[in-house]
């Protein structure tokens, strides 16, 4: 069981004293999202750490300090029906923060994202390695991911 009672793997992400807002934006960002806890450990002292729900999935932040930080070697993904819904999180999330290649991206905080076209598995899996090669090809020449283009890529094969 985790620490607030429910099974599961809970992420564990360590910030360097801005964990309160750090959970206000990531509230912000997603629809959906919520704050599960949040640990004070004094009146007018920093938030110590906050357990938030991002669609679904819990995350635990925790004010660590400056000793470690986020790393391109843990992302978060996020899966995406729309290219508006892709628009969407891309902007949000990069504001502050800086956009890298192939629907990755790191926020204000350091921490990396990934936001995928959920049609995009389909495409790299298909039966056609040279339909799968091509929306591979094309995906690697994006930033952020733009599904109409990786559908043309993979149709064209």
């Amino acid at each position: 069981m985790s620490s607030v009672g429910k099974p599961g793997i809970t992420p564990f992400l360590w910030f360097d004293g801005d964990v309160e807002e750090a959970a206000n934006f990531y509230r912000s960002v997603f629809k959906d999202a919520g704050v599960e806890s949040v640990h004070r450990p004094a009146p007018g002292k920093p938030v110590q750490s906050a357990t938030v729900t991002l669609r679904g999935q819990r995350l635990h932040l925790f004010n660590g300090g400056p000793h470690y930080k986020h790393t391109p070697a843990f992302s978060l993904m996020v899966d995406c029906e729309t290219q508006a819904e892709v628009d969407e999180l891309w902007a949000k999330l990069t504001a502050g923060g800086k956009e890298s290649r192939c629907g990755w991206l790191e926020d204000r905080y350091g921490l990396s994202w990934q936001i995928v076209p959920t049609i995009l598995p389909k495409l790299l899996r298909d039966p056609s390695p040279a339909k799968a090669n091509a929306a591979l090809l094309a995906m690697l020449q994006m930033g952020k991911l733009d599904i109409a283009r990786l559908q043309q890529a993979h149709d064209r094969a």
